[in-house]
């Protein structure tokens, strides 16, 4: 029973076949393959317009990569202060971009508010020489705190940030569990509501090291190629990237498995804050709840070896859900800390 992590789950049967498919015979090097291009093709469709579609293999290098393309090294990057950019990728951000400063907002349940942003940008000292300058805004969705902005939420946001010259990025490391929850298009969800750039995931819900960075402005992704490459991201074998993004995206697998894992942590979090004493910290609209338990049921699900992180002060915890979360151990557990009540 591990709702440790998504990143502690499996790989999908069917992106493990399509590697195993894609293992068979030759092909060209660097994304010189069939198997790329149909990839690249799989995301023209998925997002219904043109666009420049870059695999890579983590999250990091995704975010990073993309921030780089879009920000000086005297940028300015605007993002929630528990962004995964600031609290988990170790400076790649600066890094990849030169030096370039992440500017930290504050805001409920992990989203920025649209005055905020504006407070922020109307403060920033655009032209002064002494100060960096705004170039972009990074969105994560669904954030780190499991919650999802709507699609208001994502146009208002983006409005401000393009009427202030700034571009727009999306960490989307679950990007498949925010549609899911939303019930859209991804087109509805990006480009069409002001991102520029995503960085679209797919580890965390199936496949076993892919991700992709999508530019919906072919344009922004001109000098790409030199950036992921210089970043140790352009693979010599780019095919087995590819196939597990065609496999995640074929028949809808990536909407299938983020349902999935999404139902599983809907039931899991209404177990649990029936339980006296717990309290739901954010809504869960994902696949990832936090809440407040009494320690007799923490200490209960730890016996039991019931996998959660401890997330901070006052017994607040951390519980994910997966593509492959079994729903009997949903069950147990509940049963589990029913029984500690």
């Amino acid at each position: 029973m591990n709702f440790s992590s998504d990143n502690a789950s499996g790989v999908a049967p069917q992106i493990m076949a399509a590697l195993a498919a894609a293992n068979e015979g030759h092909a060209m090097a660097y994304g010189a393959d069939p198997i790329t291009k149909a990839a690249e093709a799989a995301f023209t469709d998925l997002f219904g317009r043109e666009l420049a579609v870059f695999p890579v293999a983590t999250g990091t290098a995704a975010n990073a990569l993309a921030l780089s393309a879009l920000t000086p090294p005297w940028g300015q990057i605007y993002c929630h202060r528990n962004a995964h950019i600031e609290e988990d990728e170790a400076g790649a951000p600066e890094l990849f971009s030169g030096g370039a400063k992440l500017a930290l907002l504050d805001g409920d349940g992990g989203k920025i508010e649209p005055e905020t942003l504006a407070t922020a940008i109307a403060g920033a000292g655009f032209g002064v020489q002494h100060h960096s300058q705004p170039s972009a805004l990074s969105l994560t969705q669904a954030t780190e705190a499991g919650t999802i902005y709507d699609l208001d939420e994502i146009a208002a946001l983006s409005g401000i940030a393009h009427n202030a010259g700034l571009s727009v990025h999306m960490d989307g490391a679950r990007f498949a569990n925010a549609v899911a929850h939303l019930g859209c298009s991804p087109a509805a969800a990006t480009w069409q509501a002001g991102v520029d750039v995503l960085s679209f995931g797919a580890t965390k819900n199936g496949a076993m090291a892919a991700e992709a960075v999508v530019f919906f402005d072919p344009d922004m992704a001109e000098d790409f190629l030199y950036r992921r490459k210089r970043g140790g991201h352009l693979f010599s074998k780019m095919r087995y990237l590819s196939a597990q993004l065609v496999a995640y995206l074929q028949d809808d697998l990536w909407l299938e498995n983020a349902r999935h894992a999404n139902a599983c942590a809907q039931t899991l979090s209404q177990g649990l804050a029936a339980l006296d004493g717990a309290h739901l910290v954010h809504p869960v609209q994902a696949n990832e709840i936090f809440v407040t338990l009494p320690e007799r049921v923490l200490n209960a699900l730890k016996t039991a070896s019931v996998g959660f992180h401890s997330w901070g002060n006052e017994g607040l915890s951390r519980f994910v859900c997966a593509f492959n979360t079994d729903a009997a151990d949903v069950e147990r557990t509940l049963k589990i800390a029913q029984a500690a009540i």
